[in-house]
């Protein structure tokens, strides 16, 4: 085994295997040299489209929280490190880029090119699965530069940031009337709380508390405005901060950003539970089901379930402890992902999707879009197959420079991880039942710490010594 190969995945469900080694092998497909436009791992990571090769900001973010598996085979930073390189003098980074001519693709109804802030999102994570402290240091300004610009342009006198709908992402939404987005403005608390949290790494004190008040204040103003107590549900505003009252998953980036309190946070999961709204079959519609712009065909985004969104409500729902509802929501969402890659029906070969319909299996359509939803969109479709697989299903949780692995399930079953490569150090954990019960058994390069928590039964923490072991759990 070199170091080169993909970690290698137990589960029950060889379908669940299946899809996550053939995510890997379709990934090296969309690594390409901007210059020569040809495959290459040492590239960027992009979809083509037209003959065009546009980098996107919010998936080159997402695609960091699976890339960080790769073993080193890809590089997750990459596509970011783009990003930062294109800032302009005023801070300004764009949503897309023409890597032909590295230019910014803007549009009319997104005119500065404006992406969700979550760049401190994807560096906390990139963080504590590479340890690499320089790299922080080295991005920072760039961070600090970019939440300038978007203060200074796009921040109003009540505390809240008025941007396009666009930004988001959803294209046909119906929020029509919105001038201060939900999601945007949780977005930038998010952006806030992980700034500070790099601050605290870098031991500056200054800075940490610079965004921690930032983030105080961004999370009473959307408390106080956005969050409507009757229906129990975060709301886009319009232009007189009236609240707007369509239900969509852009409340859920609320969870994300830890803003709800504990009631708070039982009313929007009592929403992600309820069938009548984003509790459908295949778990999460980007639109509320009792909408009337609801589509059954997903229709964009009035009811496509999407593989990105569907990763932000699962990362939220961690937040507050739900991690059996966050497994069940996975392993559901999966199942229909697996579905989409091989229908029972011969009609058309399946693949992996950029939407999904919200219930029943197979892909979601658009109206006047017949190009939606991309195929074999790995971009994001990799969240779902990889991270949610590693992170969710198997319920592994990985901190280098902590030396930390959180163990998170709900009941022992045969599953497990080889040769996952954390930094010069492989390491493995299988689960697997013997005539002693159920044994978990290890291997590691070097020392880490090994929190096993089976929720509601027990959770026990272990230095795990260099070498193989194995560990009784009935003797825990």
């Amino acid at each position: 085994m070199n170091k080169h190969d993909f970690p290698q995945i137990h589960f029950y469900d060889q379908d669940f295997v299946d899809i996550y080694n053939k995510t890997w092998s379709w990934v090296s497909a969309y690594w390409f040299n901007p210059e020569t436009k040809e495959q290459d791992n040492e590239g960027l990571f992009i979809y083509p489209e037209n003959q065009k090769m546009i980098i996107s900001q919010f998936e080159s973010i997402f695609s960091s929280f699976f890339l960080v598996y790769s073993n080193r085979n890809f590089d997750a930073c990459k596509n970011i490190d783009y990003f930062y390189a294109r800032q302009e003098k005023n801070g300004a980074i764009r949503a897309k880029y023409d890597v032909s001519n590295n230019q910014p693709v803007l549009s009319s109804d997104n005119p500065e090119g404006l992406a969700l802030p979550l760049f401190a999102w994807a560096e906390f994570n990139l963080y504590h699965k590479s340890a690499n402290k320089r790299r922080i240091k080295e991005v920072m300004p760039f961070l600090q530069k970019y939440v300038e610009w978007i203060d200074a342009n796009f921040k109003k006198d009540n505390g809240l940031y008025a941007v396009p709908a666009a930004v988001s992402t959803m294209a046909n939404s119906p929020r029509k009337e919105c001038v201060y987005p939900i999601d945007f403005n949780a977005c930038m608390a998010i952006n806030a709380s992980y700034m500070s949290a790099l601050g605290d790494i870098l031991n500056d004190k200054d800075l940490s508390f610079q965004y921690k008040k930032m983030y105080f204040s961004i999370k009473t103003r959307i408390n106080s405005l956005m969050w409507d107590p009757d229906s129990g549900f975060y709301y886009d505003l319009d232009k007189n901060e009236n609240r707007l009252s369509v239900k969509t998953i852009a409340a859920f980036w609320t969870m994300l950003a830890e803003i709800p309190n504990a009631d708070k946070a039982d009313s929007l999961v009592n929403y992600l539970n309820d069938p009548k709204t984003f509790g459908t079959e295949h778990p999460f519609p980007t639109l509320s089901a009792d909408d009337s712009h609801f589509s059954e065909d997903g229709n964009g985004y009035c009811g496509s379930v999407m593989p990105a969104f569907n990763f932000m409500v699962i990362k939220g729902l961690e937040k507050y402890g739900h991690y059996e509802l966050a497994r069940e929501c996975a392993i559901r969402h999966l199942y229909f992902v697996l579905e989409g890659l091989m229908p029972n029906e011969d009609k058309e070969p399946g693949d992996l999707w950029e939407a999904y319909l919200p219930n029943k299996e197979g892909k979601a359509s658009m109206k006047k879009n017949s190009a939606f939803p991309r195929k074999r969109y790995v971009l994001t479709a990799g969240l779902s197959t990889i991270a949610l697989m590693i992170e969710n299903v198997i319920g592994l949780s990985i901190s280098l420079p902590r030396k930390t692995v959180d163990w998170i399930i709900p009941n022992l079953e045969i599953m497990g991880i080889e040769n996952l490569s954390l930094k010069r150090n492989l390491i493995t954990i299988l689960s697997n039942k013997s005539s002693r019960g159920w044994e978990i058994q290890m291997e590691s390069e070097k020392l880490y710490y090994f929190t096993i928590n089976i929720i509601d039964q027990k959770k026990k923490t272990l230095p795990i010594p260099s070498g193989k072991c194995s560990m009784l759990i009935d003797k825990l």
